[in-house]
């Protein structure tokens, strides 16, 4: 059998060559990784999320006129409520967006689109639910400037 000259080569001969190759791989992978690093630091903010400030219940309290709400059936719901607003709310108006008097329309628009057409049993057998909803709904319609809801009448007929 003969030997071929790639059969005669040393061993150490073949070893820089791998070990270059490698020494390359490893420096792309750690110029990658310090280009990531400095990508995520520069451009990621400061890293830490901001929170917002807990509300806390601010000065202001609308009292919202009651109205008659149809039911199915021919019954009614007499709904009133009132809505204190947040200290959110306070720092909004002073800060020059719009009317400084707070507006209770969008939540008496909810409280006609939720109770309107429910059945008189679930209105008075379903009640804590039903006023949660509510409640829910109207603290997101704005945007968290409502601190609480409080109910000044509930009346079924």
């Amino acid at each position: 059998m003969s030997k071929s000259k790639k059969d005669e080569t040393p061993a150490d001969e073949d070893a820089p060559k791998g070990g270059k190759k490698k020494l390359l791989v490893i420096g792309l992978v750690a110029v990658l990784a310090l280009g990531a690093a400095a990508w995520f630091f520069l451009f990621s903010g400061s890293g830490a999320a901001e929170a917002e400030p807990a509300a806390e219940a601010g000065a202001v309290v609308l009292p919202v006129d009651p109205v008659a709400i149809n039911l199915a059936g021919g019954s009614y719901l007499k709904l009133g409520f009132t809505l204190q607003f947040s200290t959110v709310w306070d720092e909004n108006a002073s800060g020059g967006h719009g009317s400084a008097a707070p507006d209770g329309s969008k939540a008496m628009d909810i409280a006609i689109s939720q109770f309107s057409g429910a059945a008189l049993a679930d209105v008075q057998t379903n009640r804590e639910a039903m006023k949660a909803a509510f409640e829910q709904a109207v603290i997101e319609a704005y945007h968290g400037e409502v601190y609480e809801l409080w109910y000044t009448e509930y009346v079924t007929q």
